[in-house]
């Protein structure tokens, strides 16, 4: 047996100083956790009061350990069990020693014990620790802040994790007045601990909104009869002058209270926004601005002159940030007024509100990385610049007029009063202003469309930005003083860069430019720079910057190669965006030499990160695609190092393999259309198929497919002309690499190789029929085990392709194939029949269709004679029934059976109708009346008009989605995976819905392969389309 004595040495010798002791003492614990004692044993050290014996100094080490005893030797439930777990008898009087340890006077103990408690109530509650929940709430009662807080701790974790939707409003009934006791008990408990019972009962609300759709009447009640006393008591608590919470130097624990109120205010409304009626909605609303607005001043005190250390709290060696306060209430307005509530509130507070949103703000550290991680509108981190100005965009959205007057009044004021504070010597009088400017930057594009609809509406400009970047502005970019404030400056004004006139423009390009070539300029602004230049040169003219263009682009090497972090993704997306202006026309080789060679430095250094990576592929395309001559360059500089890169990448170090493919397909997709160049696929090749061959890795597989088709796509001839020293080409090099890839069971491909395959029917010509019987032949095996929807339409479509251009020579291919009794016209037949209707990408689409056409008409008795899977049969017992996993095993789906002509002509004519044909049809004729489940009965009669949507919204959708929807000819929204040469393709410039209508005409005037007997079997709603496309006229 494991004596408490012997562990207890153990645990001392784990704290022992030298490495040897320790790490024999902790393989010594381990090998004891086989002892079924052992937890017993650590569970008794844990309890060891008495301050004479030494075991008292190693409890909380016996917490630890006892806790890693739980999850390793408790039950199965872990997924880190092993061995065998402890009797029933030992696990009651470990459960009994670790929920007193909740009551212990160490505060660690307590937290440690109420963490392996949560764990062992996740395995044993209810069945083998049904007291659990009365124990811990007698506990609540006991008075003990001690054993409140060791609870607290877990009651957190219980109703979060453990509760099931039957056991939730049970536990709510008997637990709610016990913590609301505690909360209204100032005198007896602490903040901290106060803080932490409206902590439990929010998440004791979030359970209730769970299960409210389980048991609605059960939660009605519930809410009704719980919510309004807890809210009442928010309300009484908040009226408190928040100044009494930091009045104390030396802790600002009450704020914890107060945190915990508006984080639970936002649960509250967002689960029950009707449990808050709107007097009380009001009053919360205005305990919001005024905490606000009276914590400022501390807020400045301790945070942005920085003149004492923020207080810590009385438990925790940390601190209460009033960040961690200022979020959860504008968090909480901004979903108030984002919800339309409260509106005559907010007209008469919006000043009060944007003036307590500029005055928030982060402190700045003079780290550039961290200040253009706040610039970076994709990766902000959760902060109070962050939540406010989320709020500012919900203001001006729902109040547009009115908010930017308020911007606009709001920052008169900090300009007036910056200004005074400068004269008077106050060296923090930059920081409103910056404030200020990048509130009103931040929601720029919603101000632009403000000021226009006010203007064009004959009302006056609610704020006059012009003014600023005229006034104001100007004066800020030459402080040199204060670098953040400059910096502002700068990118303020690009963010309004649409309402600056052209010679302005030039002059803040021009300003901007000599700061980045500035070697006396800081970090920041230089950053800011960067990103104003950025901005200009996303929304301006490329007449008007291809002169700065070049300058930009030298300038920005140095910079790249010393950068990190969030500093380096801003400069490789201004890059990215220069090279793009005018086409790359100013590019001289020398430049173009010069930016690839610092590309390639970036990658060596981030070849992992798949951000840079794509930002990289971006840049040395657009060189690519420069004026003439800069291909060659950009290849002569990038493709050697991306060749050995290739070659010489390890298995284990397969991204280095990934992304140096990924960037030599960048420099054949900006090939010119005379194609690659002499030697660019003789460079690439051995090391290309080299790596290739033996390849694992997903992503290097996928990219290679993809380098592989875009250098069919762009220069076929290349790859069949390459031999390697045994004679081998690289068409057959390809071909066995798809021959490998279609016998893998891994799908990940998906859609890549079927993208190669077409195109190398495309493009190869007669290279490739040697091959052509086995490669289909393997397609067709590998159809019968395919499973994902990608991969199948990859197998499918190139038969389509054939099929459409070859049909007769294809269809006697696929008869003469026998694969386990099947001919491959059959596996081909059924697979396709039964994935058309997933396909993705325009070309896919349509060159299926075709293929079916060609099929339809085929009087072959081969073809004509397969039965296929026709309609999902409905059933009585699912009727209207959601057929989840476990349903569908005991009820599976069932199918009608079809000719495939007939299934063939269904999806022809679905294609039609869902596609967008019969839409434009039925507009210019019929309209069909077809019963639906979709709730319009309930719709107004503006939403009927408009199928279900408000006039303006409809209005908008329509203009997203052209006059007359999603039409089948509209390859601008359905190509999205469609490349150049597909989107050049006949079949993609064809007129789809003229072909499709003379098709179904001639087949029906000419009866072809008895179309009208087939036709005869369509549905109603099938027919009705049928009718109305060959009557169109």
């Amino acid at each position: 047996m494991a004596a408490a004595s012997s562990i207890a040495q153990v645990l001392s010798a784990t704290l022992s100083p030298d490495t040897n002791t320790r790490v024999a003492a902790e393989l010594k614990l381990a090998e004891s956790f086989a002892d079924f004692n052992t937890g017993l044993a650590l569970a008794q050290i844990l309890l060891a009061q008495d301050a004479d014996i030494p075991l008292k100094q190693i409890c909380h080490s016996a917490s630890i350990a006892l806790r890693k005893y739980v999850r390793e030797r408790w039950s199965p439930y872990f997924a880190s069990f092993r061995g065998a777990a402890p009797s029933p008898q030992i696990k009651t009087q470990i459960r009994q020693a670790v929920f007193q340890g909740l009551s212990d006077p160490n505060r660690r103990i307590r937290s440690l014990c109420a963490h392996t408690l949560s764990s062992i109530a996740s395995c044993d509650w209810p069945d083998e620790y049904p007291d659990l929940l009365n124990n811990l709430i007698n506990q609540l009662s006991s008075g003990s802040a001690d054993s409140i807080h060791g609870v607290m701790q877990v009651l957190t974790e219980f109703i979060k994790s453990d509760l099931t939707e039957d056991q939730i409003l049970p536990v709510l009934r008997q637990l709610l007045p016990v913590l609301l006791n505690i909360l209204g008990a100032t005198e007896s408990h602490s903040p901290l601990t106060r803080a932490r019972t409206i902590s439990v009962f929010r998440q004791c609300v979030t359970a209730l909104f769970m299960v409210k759709d389980q048991h609605p009447q059960s939660v009605k009640e519930a809410v009704g009869g719980v919510l309004p006393v807890w809210l009442e008591a928010f309300k009484v608590l908040l009226n408190i002058d928040p100044m009494s919470d930091v009045s104390n130097a030396k802790s600002w624990d009450g704020l914890a209270v107060r945190i915990q109120i508006f984080k639970t205010l936002s649960t509250i409304h967002t689960s029950f926004p009707k449990a808050i009626s709107p007097p009380l909605m009001t009053d919360f609303l205005t305990a919001s601005v005024l905490h606000l607005h009276a914590l400022f001043p501390v807020f400045n005190h301790y945070y942005l002159v920085d003149e004492e250390a923020v207080p810590r709290t009385s438990e925790d060696d940390d601190t209460i940030d009033l960040a961690q306060l200022v979020c959860p209430i504008l968090d909480f307005v901004s979903e108030t007024v984002r919800h339309g509530k409260s509106k005559a509130w907010l007209e008469s507070n919006l000043q009060q509100l944007v003036l307590a949103v500029f005055n928030y703000e982060e402190t700045w550290a003079v780290d550039a990385n961290a200040f253009v991680a706040q610039e970076n509108d994709e990766s902000q981190a959760y902060s109070m610049r962050m939540v406010g100005f989320d709020l500012l965009s919900v203001l001006v959205e729902r109040l547009p007029g009115p908010a930017t007057r308020a911007f606009s009044s709001v920052t008169n004021q900090v300009i007036q009063s910056s200004s005074q504070a400068r004269e008077s010597g106050n060296g923090q009088w930059w920081r409103p202003l910056e404030a200020a400017l990048a509130a009103v930057g931040s929601q720029a594009e919603a101000v632009h469309d403000c000021v226009q609809d006010e203007q064009d509406s004959g009302r006056a400009k609610p704020i006059d930005i012009e003014h600023l970047l005229a006034n104001v502005v100007p004066n800020i970019l030459g402080l040199s003083q204060e670098p953040f404030l400059q910096g502002r400056g700068f990118v303020f004004a690009s963010q309004f860069a649409k309402l600056l006139p052209l010679q302005s423009s030039g002059q803040y390009l021009e300003a901007g430019l000599q700061v980045i070539e500035s070697p006396g300029a800081g970090i920041p602004v230089k950053i800011s720079a960067i990103k104003a230049v950025h901005n200009f040169f996303q929304e301006g003219d490329d007449t008007a910057l291809a002169p700065f263009a070049p300058r930009l682009a030298k300038d920005l090497g140095p910079i790249l190669s010393a950068a990190s972090e969030d500093t380096l993704g801003l400069v490789l997306e201004s890059l990215s965006v220069v090279v793009q202006v005018d086409k790359g026309s100013w590019v001289t080789p020398d430049l173009a030499a010069s930016i690839t060679q610092v590309t390639l430095e970036v990658w060596h250094k981030n070849n992992r990160d798949p951000i840079f990576i794509s930002i990289l592929t971006d840049v040395l395309e657009s060189l690519a695609e420069a004026s003439s001559g800069i291909y060659e360059t950009v290849v002569e500089n990038a493709l050697p190092s991306l060749r050995q890169a290739i070659g010489n990448s390890k298995k284990e170090e397969s991204w280095v393999a990934s992304s140096a493919i990924n960037l030599a397909a960048s420099l054949a997709r900006g090939a010119p259309e005379s194609g690659l160049g002499q030697g660019f696929f003789s460079l690439l090749a051995p090391a290309l198929f080299g790596c290739l061959g033996d390849a694992e890795d997903r992503d290097v597989i996928q990219n290679g497919i993809e380098t592989l088709t875009l250098i069919v796509r762009k220069d076929c001839n290349q790859m069949v002309v390459w031999v390697d020293a045994e004679g081998r080409n690289g068409l057959e090099y390809t071909l066995k690499l798809v021959a490998r890839l279609l016998e893998s069971q891994d799908e990940s491909g998906g859609l890549v190789i079927g993208d190669l395959i077409i195109h190398l029917f495309r493009k190869a010509g007669e290279a490739i029929l040697p091959v052509l019987p086995q490669l289909l032949q393997a397609m067709v095996v590998r159809m019968k085990t395919a499973k994902t929807a990608t991969f199948l339409q990859s197998l499918v479509c190139p038969f389509a392709f054939l099929i459409s251009n070859q049909r007769d020579t294809t269809l006697d291919l696929l008869e003469s194939m026998n694969i386990d009794g099947r001919s491959g016209l059959d596996i081909l037949v059924q697979t396709w029949c039964e994935n058309a209707e997933t396909f993705q990408g325009f070309w896919a689409s349509r060159i299926s269709t075709l293929g079916l056409t060609e099929l339809l008409i085929s009087e072959r008795p081969s073809l004509r004679n397969i039965v296929v899977k026709g309609e999902l049969i409905v059933k009585p017992e699912t009727k209207n029934v959601i057929m989840t996993r476990s349903k569908t095993k005991k009820t599976p789906h069932e199918f009608t059976s079809l000719p495939f002509p007939v299934k063939a002509l269904k999806i022809v004519i679905r294609d039609l109708q869902s596609g967008g044909d019969s839409a434009t049809i039925s507009a210019q004729g019929h309209t069909f009346d077809v019963d639906s489940d979709d709730g319009d009965e309930e719709w107004t009669e503006e939403e009927r008009q408009n199928q279900g949507f408000k006039a303006e919204e409809f209005e908008f959708l329509s203009e997203m989605l052209g006059p007359k929807g999603v039409a089948f000819d509209n390859d601008d929204l359905l190509d999205v995976q469609d490349d150049e040469d597909l989107k050049s393709d006949p079949v993609s410039q064809m007129d789809m819905q003229a072909h499709l209508v003379n098709f179904l005409k001639t087949c029906v005037a000419q009866n072809t392969a008895n179309f009208n007997q087939i036709a005869d079997q369509l549905s109603a709603e099938e027919m009705l389309v049928l009718r109305s496309a060959i009557g169109n006229q």
